[in-house]
């Protein structure tokens, strides 16, 4: 297994050489006078009023059908903290080259020198006629929620990737977790530790399934926090936890994550490193499934879980096998969402490339419950699902 701080110093090493990873090419020849006629002036001006009588042809006659903003704040930078717009680039950067290797997606960073959510808000709206959708990035909780939410109208995708990306994958890990186990999702109990964004929107992700007849309703589903137990009783919950809250926690549980695990099926973890020990795995349920996904440490070693009776174990590392990693998710889920002129993405299309990652997985294996991550098929198998459950649902362009 490769040391961390080899990549951290080659990687500085590779983005001093290139002085980042983006570039800008053009689509068109300039070579001849007729060719800056087209692509500029005079030929350009006819283009800007077609546009004009019919604002629709935008989506046709420009960039906009092909073009995702990455925005952040850098708020909440991979896991390492809040260490502003410029500290960001690098990493979103990285996100807008995932987009085109993998789903053709021309994708640019843009990270914003403000902290406000009103802000953040504004400056989206104003530059959202030249994209065709948002993927809104490390942007700390509980502002991102704010942020995604007042966004909803601007009539292209808007999708915080921290939350909705990991909530895909990790539906899909769990489908294929339980299909190897032979666990019964409707008698399952899935305990998550974490109260981040990521966690709220992969539990929320589960009950929807449930609610909606999409997915069997789990037998019951606890979130853990830095206090404890969530249960309807705290008086300390934003509105988020107390609807996970009313929704799970069927028996009330009170008490620590170690009193949470007692009977669990299922342990998903978003959290922080070394929280779970041996003790806590043997009184889960037999052949419990396991995904700790702190980064870089997960909640708890692969080795130590499975010696402690895990069944399949999965985290969010690229050197331990079952990573579970947004790059399966997010550039299928916008190259459908773009095919079919999708102006949201909603849960079904969500749920639907959770589904499709799954079934892209024909022999589940105790070390294979994901797609390769870097497999270029992946993408294009869930955009068509995701394109085809955003025309099921009605929310293209019309």
């Amino acid at each position: 297994m490769d040391e961390a701080h080899d990549y951290d110093q080659e990687s500085v090493v590779l983005h001093e050489k290139l002085h980042g990873k983006l570039s800008v090419a053009s689509r068109v020849p300039l070579e001849s006078r007729r060719d800056l006629s087209l692509a500029y002036t005079p030929g350009v001006a006819q283009v800007c009023l077609e546009i004009a009588k019919d604002p629709q042809r935008v989506h046709t006659l420009t960039l906009k059908h092909n073009t995702v903003a990455v925005v952040s704040d850098g708020s909440a930078i991979l896991g390492i903290g809040n260490l502003g717009a410029a500290a960001a680039i690098p990493v979103m950067e990285g996100k807008a080259v995932l987009f085109k290797e993998f789903a053709n997606v021309d994708a640019f960073p843009i990270c914003l020198a403000t902290q406000k959510t009103d802000e953040i808000i504004a400056a989206v709206r104003a530059i959202a006629p030249v994209f065709g959708g948002i993927n809104l990035e490390d942007i700390s909780s509980p502002r991102c929620f704010e942020v995604e939410d007042a966004l909803k109208d601007i009539g292209i995708p808007v999708f915080h990737d921290d939350q909705h990306g990991t909530a895909v994958v990790v539906l899909a890990a769990l489908l294929n977790a339980v299909r190897y186990t032979r666990k019964d999702l409707s008698t399952c109990r899935v305990v998550f530790n974490g109260s981040g964004a990521s966690a709220l929107a992969c539990a929320r992700l589960l009950i929807v399934c449930g609610e909606r007849g999409l997915l069997p309703k789990l037998g019951d589903l606890i979130l853990v926090d830095s206090k404890g137990i969530v249960h309807k009783n705290r008086t300390d919950l934003h509105a988020h936890k107390r609807e996970l809250a009313e929704a799970g926690n069927v028996e009330g549980r009170t008490g620590t994550l170690s009193d949470a695990m007692v009977g669990a099926d299922v342990f998903i973890g978003l959290s922080t490193g070394n929280l779970v020990t041996a003790q806590m795995i043997h009184a889960m349920n037999k052949d419990p499934i396991v995904f700790p996904m702190a980064n870089p440490t997960p909640e708890i070693m692969p080795d130590l879980a499975l010696a402690a009776g895990a069944a399949i174990v999965g985290t969010g590392r690229s050197d331990f096998p079952n990573q579970i990693n947004n790059v399966l998710a997010f550039p299928g889920i916008f190259r459908g969402a773009l095919d079919a002129g999708a102006i949201t993405i909603n849960d079904e299309m969500k749920i639907e490339a959770a589904r499709a990652l799954a079934a892209y997985v024909k022999e589940v294996g105790v070390e294979k419950i994901l797609p390769d991550p870097l497999d270029r098929k992946v993408a294009y198998h869930v955009a068509e699902a995701v394109a085809a459950a955003a025309r099921r649902t009605g929310v293209c362009r019309t």
